[in-house]
């Protein structure tokens, strides 16, 4: 039987430039993108208090001990998978269609999603620049496909998904790339120091929460 986790949105702590229908649906697509690889159901609910995964938008200092920075800097951060919180800074313009969000610093809510969900599942920040798990994601820019350093990395943590079949893409992937998937570590109780590019300064930090994703600004 697969594990079953369930998610739900604060009812206080929302953005106003999405509907909560278009934000639901990015959400909803980016956990069917781990679902699908690994053994793990994902069902939204209406009980915030008892969701195992609580997700709302906050401005600075919220009370968690990681306040976010206002526009670009830290987009996101998770913490442990037995605390489930997920936080998104809400100062960011936030877009689910580049079409008609116009804006040069507007960040893709899907692929902030489906990175944060990969902390929340246990994963840490991958070296591939590819990969959904790499810390940083620029403006107007979109990761919504998981790569084989990605599924390997979750998987060695769950297992597959019995329906789960290697596309020729992927199959592609391991052919070109020998050492993918050796990257994505396992989180420890203690992560250390993460270390991220900003255009051409390195900006080291101690972050409490399991992970960060940090925007690249060239």
């Amino acid at each position: 039987m697969p594990m079953m986790l369930t998610y739900a949105f604060s009812p206080e702590y929302m953005i106003h430039n999405l509907t909560i229908s278009e934000i639901r649906v990015a959400f909803k697509h980016a956990f069917r993108k781990w679902a699908s690889v690994i053994p793990v159901n994902f069902t939204e609910t209406d009980d915030y208090g008892f969701a195992d995964i609580k997700i709302g938008f906050y401005n600075g200092d919220h009370g968690d001990g990681e306040p976010f920075d206002g526009v670009l800097g830290i987009l996101a951060h998770s913490f442990s998978p037995e605390s489930g919180r997920f936080h998104l800074d809400a100062a960011e313009t936030w877009a689910v269609d580049f079409q008609k969000e116009k804006s040069t610093v507007a960040i893709d809510l899907e692929s902030v999603a489906t990175h944060e969900i990969g902390h929340l599942l246990g994963l840490g920040h991958s070296s591939v620049k590819e990969a959904v798990m790499y810390p940083s994601l620029m403006p107007r820019d979109q990761k919504l496909e998981l790569t084989m350093d990605d599924i390997e990395g979750v998987q060695a943590l769950y297992g597959s998904n019995p329906n789960f079949r290697f596309s020729s893409m992927l199959e592609s992937d391991i052919s070109t790339n020998n050492s993918v998937g050796n990257r994505v570590q396992k989180i420890r109780t203690n992560i250390g120091a993460l270390q991220v590019q900003i255009g051409n300064k390195e900006v080291v930090t101690k972050p409490k929460s399991i992970g960060v994703l940090i925007m690249t600004a060239l």
